[in-house]
């Protein structure tokens, strides 16, 4: 199939952007919410079937040494089309000079390190208060 890969926020249906992540659980935003995300993070990726998004991805970085990448998902029925690798793809491309760091579902794990990616020794976190039941109920921590 033929789908288009944007990295800007033209036209992008945020209603849709947020129902993906939510119904991953990888956010409880609202549109407005993950628009502001999405605006706020120094790379974006959506790719989209038509005028559907069907994923999408986003990275913070300072443009010269550090990035971090947040919200990869893609809808369950496009799976399996190599479309989360061609997100990162596209992300790593904005992001070439950057060590470049992620969060994950323990799940998950396995893929990103399929996509090169690394374990770190001495990651660490300091979470929001009324976070740290939920992680540790999705074995995150």
């Amino acid at each position: 199939m033929a789908y288009t890969y944007q990295k800007n926020r033209e036209n992008i249906d945020w209603v849709q952007v947020t129902n993906i992540l939510n119904g991953f659980g990888l956010t409880d935003f609202t549109p407005d919410q993950t628009k502001t995300a999405f605006e706020n993070s120094a790379v974006n990726v959506f790719i989209l079937d038509g005028s559907k998004v069907i994923g999408c991805g986003r990275a913070l970085s300072d443009g010269i040494s550090q990035a971090a990448i947040y919200n990869i998902a893609v809808e369950e029925s496009y799976h399996h089309q190599g479309l989360g690798k061609k997100i990162i793809s596209l992300i790593l491309e904005e992001t070439t000079s950057c060590n470049v760091v992620l969060y994950t579902h323990p799940n998950t794990v396995s893929w990103y390190e399929e996509q090169g990616f690394r374990r770190m020794k001495t990651g660490m976190a300091l979470y929001h208060p009324e976070s740290i039941e939920e992680l540790i109920r999705m074995d995150f921590i």
